[in-house]
């Protein structure tokens, strides 16, 4: 077993006298995928901030090769050999894909600061094209996927010789197929003896993905998990503490009448795109990139106008693309990005859930403010929103907690039918099963509910029923019993359409 690389022995940090790391030990060895989970808050961020020498701690020591290291800033860590990914990439999008991996080495500059052009594109294509990556490295980064994104960051990282590289959250905008794509890189990095800190809240990559597992909890230790099939569900349980029993709840209900049911439509992404869904059900719509998943959803909310084809919420068509007529016909939408398309995050709890339903609490022009508390409060309280009170800005709130004021926005107009995209996106295990049981709740209650999801076993787990679509058309439809991911997967990646199991 080989000496680890880089470790820290009883790291503290406290932030206006609360103590968020108590003391964290943590290590991992050359050509290891080491998993970093942890709810949020648990002080995973926290710790790697330590570690590339953005914050400094009250107490313990970092060790880098078996030696004590204290970096001052972040470059001062990459220098050695630590690099980090950020969730939000660190990239500048008017510069060439060349420019950002060698953004700040004086290598290329003569004494005049004239650049050396030839050496530094051949330089970045010799790198990427070890990443196996196919780039032209004069391309502006604004014109890249995000995958493609996501590979100069990783060639950054191999520019400066990392010894150790931290992804935090790198799946975080990848849907399932370029996730495979980034394994391979990871993998191929791995084999040099790279050490990787992998963090991210999907069990299932980590569970693929990563050779040990560190779990904090509330800024503690609560172990380090050697990763083999099945060992996810240990994970989970030191993760929030208890046992998981029931993580998709999913109840057996009856449905009642149709609430959306859209004939034949095309635009942005889409032809010929039929769906029909009723109170009660939640029907999963699973598809990879470019599948259509969400303008389909963005179609029926009036975000995109439709060439051809009809939306008819319940009985009534809805005629016009517009959002405000998707909404007084009974129709919700929570969008991917909460925190670009969902909330606004300098304000408080209160504002953002009544923004949506400002009329309803008017009266001869005047807000009745005793109406909107009394409201909220019963959002606050049937959502499980852990918060100081409805007056905490949103952006104090944990991401479930933030995700948790989005629904509630929607909920406080008492929609028919709730489109949810990518709802547990970025929010941890523990705030994912509660978003799970809302669903199921919501649906017993009667709402009809459309899941948008990338994740395989969330949509499996969540759905009454699963349409798939790939390239915007409908590919495959599913009663949710007993059918398995390679079905759902084959389906996405057709052309035809797929059978109806039933």
């Amino acid at each position: 077993m080989s000496e680890p690389v880089l470790q820290t022995k009883g790291i503290e940090k406290s932030f206006f006298g609360v103590q968020v790391l108590k003391g964290i030990d943590f290590e991992v060895r050359r050509g290891e995928i080491m998993g970093l989970v942890g709810e949020n808050g648990a002080g995973k961020s926290t710790l790697m901030k330590i570690i590339t020498g953005l914050y400094t701690n009250d107490g313990g020591t970092i060790l880098f090769e078996g030696n004590p290291v204290v970096f001052p800033d972040p470059s001062k860590a990459r220098d050695v050999g630590i690099s980090i990914i950020h969730q939000e990439f660190n990239l500048f999008s008017q510069l060439s894909v060349a420019e950002n991996i060698f953004l700040d080495r004086k290598d290329y500059r003569n004494r005049y600061g004239i650049v050396d052009w030839k050496k530094m594109y051949g330089d970045a294509e010799r790198i990427l094209r070890e990443l196996g990556a196919d780039l032209d490295v004069r391309t502006l980064v604004r014109q890249l996927s995000v995958r493609e994104q996501q590979l100069v960051e990783i060639a950054k990282a191999v520019s400066a010789n990392a010894k150790v590289l931290i992804m935090d959250e790198p799946s975080a905008a990848l849907p399932d197929n370029e996730v495979q794509k980034m394994f391979h890189v990871v993998r191929m990095l791995k084999d040099r003896g790279v050490a990787i800190v992998y963090i991210s809240h999907r069990m299932k990559e980590i569970e693929e993905i990563c050779d040990r597992v560190s779990v904090l909890r509330d800024g503690r230790n609560e172990g380090v998990v050697e990763m083999s099939k099945g060992k996810v569900d240990d994970v989970i349980s030191m993760m929030i503490g208890r046992e998981i029993s029931d993580y998709y709840p999913h109840s057996r209900r009856s449905f009642g009448q149709v609430v959306l049911r859209v004939e034949g439509v095309s635009g942005q992404g889409l032809e010929e795109t039929s769906l029909e869904i009723k109170s009660g059900e939640v029907v999963g719509l699973y598809g990879l990139a470019g599948s259509g998943t969400t303008d389909f959803a963005e179609i029926v909310m009036g975000l995109s106008r439709r060439s051809a084809g009809k939306v008819f919420y319940k009985e009534a068509e809805v005629k016009r693309d517009s959002i405000k007529a998707a909404m007084s016909a009974g129709i919700a939408y929570v969008p991917p990005d909460r925190r670009k398309e969902g909330i606004i995050v300098m304000m408080d709890i209160t504002q953002n859930t009544v923004m949506a339903n400002l009329r309803a609490y008017e009266k001869a022009g005047v807000l009745q403010n005793k109406k909107i508390y009394e409201k909220v409060e019963e959002h606050v309280e049937n959502l499980q929103i852990k918060c100081a009170g409805q007056s905490q800005q949103v952006l104090r709130l944990s991401g479930g907690n933030q995700q948790k004021v989005v629904l509630a926005k929607w909920l406080d107009r008492n929609p028919g039918l709730l489109i949810l995209n990518e709802p547990t996106r970025g929010v941890d295990v523990g705030a994912k099963s509660e978003i799970y049981r809302m669903i199921d709740k919501l649906a017993n209650e009667g709402l009809g509910i459309l899941m948008i999801s990338s994740e395989v076993p969330e949509v499996l787990g969540v759905s009454d029923r699963v349409v798939v679509m790939c390239r915007g058309r409908v590919t495959g439809e599913y009663v949710n019993e007993g059918i398995g991911q390679d079905v759902l997967l084959k389906a996405a990646s057709s052309n035809a359409g797929g059978e109806e199991n039933e």
